[in-house]
């Protein structure tokens, strides 16, 4: 298993800005996990909406439920949307987002 995210993203501009503006109605089909293919590469895309976090991470049975192993990436415009791509997952893999907050 590759211990890698790679930076993917479902959301187009419009997205962001429908989902800052609180107008966006079909959030359902960008945030959670959704399988899909990049680069070639079947995988799982994560999103999760985490706008204190300070790390989030995927884990599951595919790394041992090591929260360091797969973290996400922080969009880098302010929507608190952490998200990446895991590349051999499928549908069904067992998962959770690590999700750390200083206090």
């Amino acid at each position: 298993m590759e211990n890698y995210v790679r930076p993917f993203s479902l959301f187009s501009e419009k997205d962001i800005y429908l989902f800052k503006e609180g107008s966006h109605f079909q959030l359902y089909n960008l945030l959670g996990s959704h399988p899909v293919n990049y680069e070639g590469k079947d995988g799982v895309y994560f999103a999760v909406w985490a706008p204190n976090a300070k790390h989030v991470s995927v884990i599951g049975d595919f790394n041992y439920w090591d929260k360091y192993s797969h973290p996400l990436n922080p969009r880098g415009d302010s929507s608190g949307i952490w998200e990446g791509f895991i590349p051999f997952l499928k549908q069904g893999d067992t998962y959770k987002y690590f999700i750390y907050m200083e206090r």
